[in-house]
């Protein structure tokens, strides 16, 4: 998923010890920024190619863009074929077969049929036919897939069955690769994985690092307050971005499992999590459901939730309790 962060990183020259380190490679399909501070430059710099390795690692088992990847080689399996796979991917799928009915469904990660007819579809300049949204579905939802714990195996009830790990999987990597970080003594740092934020430990003489929100379907208009965040991870989802308008109505790239169709509800959501996975998830179920679902969801996992959009070109702007808290705080 697209996210609409725009990120606001102050040097911080102070202190006599540790300098600012910044690194960016494109990974997942994004750019992938990882920023630290530290007091050693021969560390600071190897420190960047073994994250950028964990990333890859992951790329290599939950890209469903490559056929090559763990979850691409699953899509060739025989209805009821069995296939044991990596204790990464048996722990994800696990988990987000939770999260599927947590959600009421709104996460689900065996969308892929129709995450990837979307994206034939765009390619070909057309817009998907009522016919291949229905066939497409017909192959979503766990019902259909059979998950072994004892031996690690899974298999597909039907042929055509695709995972699609879009809307967790960058936010579970930043996670890694902070966590990764924080083993190497190196607390005070930043991951962006093309939007989904991890933050560690703040800035040298800072409260949290600052980080600044689109106003909804604005590309470059920013909120005039900004989050201001440590040891924790921040998620939006919207559609200023990635979007596909169709006779006159505009359908963003985050699919409705239930509908087979981008959602059109245009809102900005923001979640505030102390998990990269578990923000990343939430931002994409709670832009799906409903307003009162998605806060009562929110409020349920015990994450704070912003949503933002226009009523009658007024802009309305809906809070967890306690989101004010990881605002800014103003200078006396």
């Amino acid at each position: 998923m697209w996210r609409l962060f725009f990120l606001f990183l102050f040097p911080i020259t102070a202190s006599a010890q540790l300098k600012r380190y910044e690194f960016t490679e494109n990974k997942m399909g994004s750019p992938f920024r990882i920023v630290f501070y530290h007091s050693d430059s021969i560390k600071a710099i190897s420190l960047p190619k073994e994250c950028f390795l964990i990333v890859d690692s992951l790329n290599e088992i939950f890209s469903d863009y490559s056929l090559n990847s763990e979850v691409g080689r699953l899509t060739q399996l025989r209805p009821f074929q069995e296939q044991k796979i990596s204790d990464e991917l048996f722990s994800m799928i696990m988990y987000s077969k939770k999260i599927w009915t947590a959600s009421h469904k709104s996460f689900d990660i065996t969308i892929g049929a129709v995450t990837h007819l979307w994206r034939k579809a765009k390619a070909e300049n057309r817009f998907p036919s009522e016919q291949e949204i229905k066939a497409a579905k017909e192959l979503t939802g766990f019902e259909n897939i059979i998950l072994d714990p004892a031996k690690q195996t899974i298999a597909f009830k039907k042929a055509g069955i695709q995972l699609d790990f879009g809307g967790i999987v960058k936010g579970y990597a930043a996670q890694r690769v902070i966590d990764f970080l924080r083993i190497q003594r190196t607390p005070i740092a930043l991951v962006d994985a093309g939007g989904d934020i991890v933050v560690g430990d703040p800035p040298p003489f800072t409260d949290g690092w600052k980080i600044a929100i689109n106003i909804p379907e604005s590309e470059n208009e920013l909120w005039d307050k900004r989050l201001q965040l440590k040891h924790c991870a921040v998620a939006t989802s919207g559609d200023v971005y990635r979007f596909t308008i169709h006779e006159g109505k505009k359908y963003s790239h985050i699919i409705d499992p239930k509908t087979g169709y981008g959602i059109t509800t245009q809102r900005n959501v923001t979640v505030i999590y102390g998990d990269g996975r578990k923000a990343d998830w939430l931002a994409t179920a709670c832009s799906i459901l409903t307003i009162k679902k998605a806060f009562a969801l929110a409020n349920r996992e015990h994450a704070f939730l912003l949503i933002a959009y226009f009523k009658k070109e007024k802009l309305i702007v809906r809070k967890s309790k306690g989101f004010d808290h990881f605002f800014e705080k103003k200078q006396r």
